[in-house]
């Protein structure tokens, strides 16, 4: 394993922004994570652990300590009572690996087609799209804890999944960096088509009864048209989680916004869709500043249009939520990760 010095983090994000990594290094097997860990003990830096930067928005002044990138790889595929195990590493890229699972028939992931980033990062963001999360289908992680140098397992409790959460964004679990993730998928599952975006485009392409190839296909075209070119532009998707409220502050809201839409959330409980927030009522879809914007498709997701900075893509986000808590009283929590 190589420790490098300097290097530019824009390159290993897909905000396409960050400064330098005083220490960089490339991590594919355990050995070379306990040796990227105790090199950091040594020179008494921090770590920060990447896979694929889909979710993190990187000041220009860098990371004044060690970057640890996962490339952990390999997929391997066991017979369980009632459908199949999957093992996979936490380097490997997540939609290749759905793609993969669609290949061999394996159902429960093809709602989760097309998102950016990494195995291992599904777990810690409980990452979820058109009406499926990761917990649905997930079954154990392997981790590797820094502080021990011990690797064990979790299951999905010991996880303690929410909404966009998981037991890796508090402090309690934080530290560890998980290795490996095993899903549990069925051989003869059943196709979730009900949100109302994947039934309109089969009712639209007058599919009757999709496979799962055609509800993947679905969902990448959908999301093609509410998220900029990756290719392009740098983005990291959804910038804010949709807001949990209690059903009374809601039937108030809907006062002064009759139209205002919700989805049960839990006992007293309703979800918000934060992007009408930010469209319909704060009319932010498609407001620039400089490089820094708002995608003209979809208001949950910013841009930067070409040179934007950390600061200004994060000047404008806190702008966002302030005019939605002083319209509605809401408090929008950002689902990026901002160091």
């Amino acid at each position: 394993m190589k420790i490098e010095e300097n290097i530019s983090l824009k390159e290993h994000t897909t905000f396409k922004i960050g400064g330098k990594a005083r220490y960089f290094c490339l991590v594919q097997n355990e050995k070379d994570l306990k040796e990227a860990v105790a090199f950091a003990k040594r020179e008494k830096v921090p770590t920060l652990v990447l896979g694929g930067g889909s979710n993190v928005l990187i000041s220009e002044k860098g990371f004044d300590g060690l970057v640890v990138k996962i490339e952990l790889k390999g997929i391997e595929f066991e017979e369980a009572r009632g459908g199949v195990l999957v093992h996979v590493g936490a380097g490997e890229n997540w939609d290749s690996f759905v793609a993969e699972t669609v290949r061999r028939g394996l159902f429960g992931l093809e709602n989760l087609s097309g998102i950016p980033g990494t195995v291992g990062g599904a777990p810690v963001q409980n990452i979820g799209a058109y009406g499926a999360e990761v917990k649905d289908v997930f079954d154990s992680v392997e981790v590797f804890d820094p502080l021990t140098g011990g690797i064990f397992a979790m299951t999905k409790k010991e996880c303690e999944f929410a909404y966009r959460d998981s037991i890796f964004k508090h402090e309690e679990g934080k530290h560890l960096i998980i290795l490996r993730v095993t899903f549990f998928l069925k051989e003869n599952g059943e196709l979730n088509t009900s949100y109302k975006d994947v039934k309109k485009y089969l009712e639209e392409k007058k599919i009757t009864e999709p496979t799962q190839e055609e509800v993947r296909n679905a969902v990448i075209e959908i999301r093609s048209k509410k998220f900029p070119d990756l290719k392009k532009f740098g983005t990291a998707g959804s910038f804010f989680k949709n807001p949990i409220i209690q059903r009374e502050e809601f039937e108030k809201l809907l006062n002064d916004y009759p139209k205002l839409p919700s989805f049960p959330a839990g006992e007293g409980l309703v979800k918000i869709p934060a992007g009408y927030l930010f469209d319909v009522i704060c009319g932010f879809k498609g407001v620039r500043h400089g490089d820094a914007g708002v995608f003209e498709n979809q208001a949950l997701v910013l841009v930067n249009w070409g040179k934007a900075t950390a600061e200004e893509i994060k000047k404008l986000a806190e702008e966002m939520r302030a005019k939605v808590k002083e319209k509605t009283g809401i408090e929008i929590e950002f689902e990026v990760n901002i160091l």
